[in-house]
């Protein structure tokens, strides 16, 4: 995570990222430009079953100040603003969807070597306030997650984490729901050399005695191409593969097969994404 504990979403992120980020079993498109006065344009498709969805984010970065537009074909105009260290340490975010006049929000984020702390509002009459604090240090960390209906007076959220650390293999445990579920991680660099990492994550609700369990990897074929693939205890198995075929710029195509019911369930994705 580098210097410091980071945020409570920095817990287990790495494991989410490798068993999560990137499985798509719909069809997308992304492409991104820049306008001659700097402003970055990315449009995005995404066909989901008979719907076809679509966005365009206008970004414009003024100094420590960045701006985003977000328009959708629900007819949503998402407009967030960002502002990096107004303070030192310290990030302060807006965000307000249009037509929606109860959906403004504020937030802001601290980072420092031994602390993470985070909190937001929405900006209505009984707004609901979420806090989440991490103490410790790059090799360490616990903390907590809760959010606070001020219309009800009741608690919405409460959550509470540990991190850990050591050289190539990152353990995470997590207690959600109110207590009702507990969420284990486990992630590990194997090569780094071809960023070959194995996770695995185990979660457990105690109202259902259900649990369920996922294990995935990744590892890059050359420098410009990345397998992963992941499988879960229901029997649905996940893959895909990643090029990047010019720099900042990603073709991926995954796949989702429900292994109980192989002649009844099966989805492709694919998705091109420019990055800037």
């Amino acid at each position: 995570m580098g210097k410091g504990p980071g945020l409570y979403t920095d817990i287990g992120k790495k494991a989410r990222d490798l068993l999560y980020k990137d499985h798509n079993s719909d069809q997308k498109l992304s492409i991104t430009t820049y306008s001659p006065a700097g402003v970055a344009i990315t449009s995005t498709g995404t066909k989901k079953g008979e719907s076809l969805l679509g966005d365009v984010v206008f970004q414009l970065k003024q100094k420590n100040i960045t701006t985003d537009f977000k328009v959708s074909t629900d007819n949503t105009v998402l407009i967030t603003a960002t502002v990096d260290e107004a303070a030192p340490g310290l990030k302060s975010i807006f965000s307000f969807k249009a037509p929606d006049q109860n959906s403004g929000k504020i937030e802001l984020q601290y980072l420092h070597d031994y602390a993470g702390i985070s909190t937001s509002m929405g900006l209505t009459q009984n707004p609901t306030v979420n806090f989440s604090g991490v103490i410790g240090n790059n090799a360490l960390a616990v903390g907590t997650d809760v959010s606070f209906d001020t219309k009800s007076g009741n608690f919405t959220k409460i959550n509470a984490g540990l991190n850990f650390t050591k050289d190539d293999l990152i353990a995470s445990l997590t207690l959600n729901d109110k207590g009702d579920s507990v969420n284990a991680s486990y992630y590990h660099i194997v090569n780094p050399l071809f960023n070959t990492a194995v996770g695995a994550e185990v979660n457990h609700k105690f109202s259902s005695k259900v649990n369920t369990i996922t294990v995935g990897t990744q590892h890059s074929i050359d420098p410009l191409t990345m397998v992963k693939a992941r499988v879960n205890s229901a029997g649905i198995a996940n893959a895909l593969i990643q090029h990047e075929w010019s720099p900042k710029s990603f073709f991926t195509v995954s796949g989702e097969v429900d292994t109980k019911a192989i002649d009844k369930s099966a989805k492709v994705g694919l998705a091109l994404s420019l990055k800037p």
